[in-house]
């Protein structure tokens, strides 16, 4: 069942001094995401990522084009209790504590005491601000205020949650945090669409992502759909391997790389994975493994956007 909607959405806007020129920033956009997707949204810097989540979150009107979140408009009043939204560059009442904080969006959920004090403490800990909790916002670091606004963001315990960025400004630790936070989403079947420019943290949670470049949607599908039938050889691992037998390795593949006692032979076809294997146990090596190389989703990404 799709919770995320999407069809033909579209946003124009108008620029220069005199409002005249028209500048296309979404080009008809049509996807949909499945109850307790964790669906990536990636795309260079201007792609239309960030104009998407506002359309969604109906901060914007769309120039042409509908999307529906839980089966409502997406202007619907009582569909937005059931989400949670971090934006790309959150601001929050910097004089504010982070308790505070998250005890103040709490009760605009008419969440009350003694729940919400349980949740406010619960949630500080998820994300490593348990020490952090009566420390004023503005003396919150970046990464910091990052991960208060995913707090606040799954604070009414939605069904959707919508992220704009939200590794950014974190260091490793945070990210592993916040990738923990998603993960624990999806194992209560919390759908979470978000976008990122980290490929790697994408690669590690989504289960489909979907590629926009210049406003339009380049490729969508399942990451293992996507990057499976994009492999590019095979790396043959070797071991006891004779002067004669790298001799003859040097023939059958254009590159051998020296891995300690092993070496990395990398074969682009079928037939040299088969002459390779063939040669080595002739000689008496020894054959550790084969591995398929396929692209990273970070290749794959830079190929499809500079296509």
């Amino acid at each position: 069942m799709a919770v995320i909607e999407i069809e033909s959405l579209t946003k124009d806007f108008e620029v220069g001094f005199w409002r005249k020129r028209s500048v296309r920033a979404l080009d008809g956009l049509s996807l949909e995401v499945a109850r307790g997707e964790v669906f990536g949204f990636l795309g260079p810097n201007g792609a239309g990522k960030t104009t998407t989540l506002k359309l969604l979150m109906s901060l914007i009107r769309p120039t042409a084009g509908s999307a529906r979140i839980l089966g409502e408009p997406v202007d619907s009043v009582a569909m937005r209790r059931r989400i949670g939204y971090l934006p790309e560059n959150p601001y929050f009442y910097d004089y504010l504590t982070g308790e505070e904080l998250l005890a103040y969006v709490g009760s605009l959920f008419g969440i009350r005491p003694p729940m919400l004090d349980r949740k406010v403490g619960e949630l500080l800990q998820t994300v490593g601000l348990a020490d952090a909790r009566r420390l004023q916002l503005r003396k919150y670091s970046k990464g910091m205020v990052q991960r208060i606004g995913i707090a606040q963001a799954i604070l009414n315990n939605p069904e959707v949650v919508f992220l704009d960025e939200p590794m950014s400004g974190l260091d490793p630790l945070g990210r592993r945090e916040v990738r923990e936070v998603i993960a624990s989403l999806r194992s209560r079947g919390v759908t979470v669409f978000f976008s990122s420019h980290i490929l790697p943290d994408v690669e590690a949670l989504c289960d489909r992502v979907a590629i926009l470049d210049k406003g339009k949607l380049r490729e969508v599908g399942a990451l293992d759909a996507i990057l499976n039938v994009k492999i590019e050889g095979h790396e043959i691992i070797l071991a006891r391997i004779s002067s004669a037998l790298r001799a003859r390795l040097g023939e059958l593949c254009d590159r051998i790389t020296p891995l300690g006692d092993r070496v990395a032979v990398r074969a682009a076809t079928a037939r040299q994975v088969e002459a390779i294997v063939s040669a080595a146990v002739a000689a008496g090596a020894e054959l550790v493994s084969v591995n398929p190389l396929r692209r990273s989703l970070e290749g794959y990404f830079f190929k499809e956007v500079e296509a």
